[in-house]
């Protein structure tokens, strides 16, 4: 996140305890299980949880983690409504690690970064068998296949 959409430090941390648990961390934060966060605000590192009755047990999309961040701190907080266009927000991919959030925070480029769990596949799985669509940058997964691959179209006769 590019600011705290006209927060102090300290307003942000409040504004964030309202839906999470924050506890800062001596080290790098890499969530161990699903509905827990990363979060690299003013060289500190925090452990996020969400708090229970925030998750939606019955919808598989809004279950999500990044649906959880995006229903609970991006939207209410920062004033993030859509991801896929607001200037204010960037992504780094799962291969950068915690190091690639802390390094756009540290330079200044950044104000906060969060790092999350990666989507199990059985989440994903819920998504496509409830025939829903995986929210933006929820679809990061390692290994990639491999480019250049050469596809040929049979016809039928």
């Amino acid at each position: 996140m590019k600011d705290l959409n006209d927060l102090s430090p300290d307003e942000f941390l409040d504004a964030v305890s309202q839906s999470f648990e924050a506890s800062p961390s001596d080290a790098p934060v890499k969530p161990a299980h699903p509905a827990e966060f990363g979060m690299y605000l003013e060289g500190r590192w925090y452990r996020l949880r969400i708090k229970d009755d925030l998750i939606p047990k019955d919808d598989p999309v809004r279950r999500l983690d990044v649906s959880l961040l995006a229903d609970n701190l991006l939207e209410p907080v920062l004033g993030i409504t859509d991801p896929r266009r607001d200037s204010r927000i960037d992504f780094v991919g799962g291969i950068r690690g915690l190091e690639g959030l802390q390094q756009r925070v540290d330079s200044g480029e950044m104000v906060v970064a969060f790092s999350m769990y990666p989507t199990p596949m059985s989440e994903l799985m819920a998504v496509a068998d409830a025939g829903e669509v995986m929210p933006p940058k929820s679809t990061w997964f390692e290994p990639k296949l491999a480019d250049g691959l050469v596809s040929h179209l049979l016809e039928s006769r």
